[in-house]
């Protein structure tokens, strides 16, 4: 049976706002909440991140940590190194859950675990939801996807595009980072172990 492990990936140096993870959130670092939430659905929870302040953050309360390198370019080549670390089953799922949504619901992390536990041939799974904001439709810190058949993403962009506006039922807002099975982890990504 496939098991299912959380991997968030932490980088402090962020563009839009560097050290996030470690800012003051209810009195505790908004990477302790992410880990918090993660902890409520699954038992096999880690932080990849590139930093020691981060990693020493989440030694303390408690959570398990692993160091990869700062050269990756986005949080799904981090969470291939570290799954390549760790050494989790092929069958196994994977949840890359962003350091940064201290506030996701549990039931989302369940419910894309068990849509790819119920279709392991897709390999990589996601949430989404509607867009029905123009304000959402046009701002760049919302990713959109444009689908195709049976839902199917075909293209992800923050950026509003013709192929999105022409069919308003056919946009959706990127709602959770990807989920993988164990041997798809390193499909998309540019790192190699």
């Amino acid at each position: 049976m496939a098991k299912v492990h959380i991997v968030i990936p932490a980088r402090f140096a962020s563009s839009r706002l560097p050290g996030k993870l470690m800012l003051d959130l209810a009195g505790k670092p908004v990477i302790a909440h992410t880990i918090e939430r993660a902890l409520s659905v699954s038992d096999s929870v880690f932080v990849a991140t590139d930093h020691e302040e981060i990693l020493a953050t989440v030694n303390a309360i408690g959570a398990k940590g692993i160091m990869t390198s700062v050269e990756h370019n986005s949080g799904t080549d981090r969470l291939a190194e570290a799954a390549s670390i760790l050494g989790f089953a092929d069958e196994d799922i994977v949840v890359n859950l962003q350091g940064d949504e201290p506030l996701i619901p549990g039931e989302l992390l369940s419910q894309v675990s068990t849509l790819l536990s119920n279709h392991p041939d897709a390999g990589i799974a996601t949430l989404m939801q509607s867009i029905t904001a123009t304000e959402d439709f046009l701002n760049p810190n919302v990713v959109k996807v444009a689908l195709g058949e049976d839902n199917r993403a075909v293209y992800f962009s923050r950026a509003p595009s013709l192929t999105l506006e022409m069919s308003l039922m056919r946009k959706a807002r990127h709602y959770l980072k990807v989920v993988f099975i164990a041997t798809s982890v390193s499909m998309p990504t540019v790192y190699q172990p």
